[in-house]
């Protein structure tokens, strides 16, 4: 006699049908594809997740940069200089205080310069 599943095979095709709730065509109504459908968004939320922190440090760095040019240091001078100044800030706060608080990054350039010289 062989097992057919019932009722825990329709409740697991019903998680999947779920989850992908909202996607196009037959990725939302048949198993199969709803089940591939799912695979890859649950691979691209993990790449992702890793891409995000990559894609939020570039753009940091180049709020930074841009900043501390107007003050007339490059980004890895500025760096060097906040790192011998014994400076521990990091690049999110360092390019936040860079768009919001202009007078406030132009004293953190100003110490940077002066480890410089």
């Amino acid at each position: 006699m062989r097992v057919k599943g019932g009722f825990v095979t329709r409740r697991r095709h019903k998680k999947i049908l779920d989850m992908t709730k909202g996607q196009w065509g037959s990725r939302s109504k048949l198993f199969r594809r709803a089940n591939e459908a799912m695979m890859k968004s649950y691979w691209y939320a993990y790449r992702d997740r890793r891409n995000k922190r990559r894609d939020f440090r570039r753009l940091w760095i180049t709020r930074i940069n841009a900043a501390s040019r107007l003050h007339g240091l490059s980004y890895s001078r500025f760096m060097h200089g906040l790192k011998e100044a014994e400076v521990r800030l990091d690049r999110k706060a360092l390019a936040d205080l860079a768009v919001r608080d202009e007078m406030a990054f132009a004293a953190i350039v100003d110490i940077a310069k002066s480890a410089l010289a």
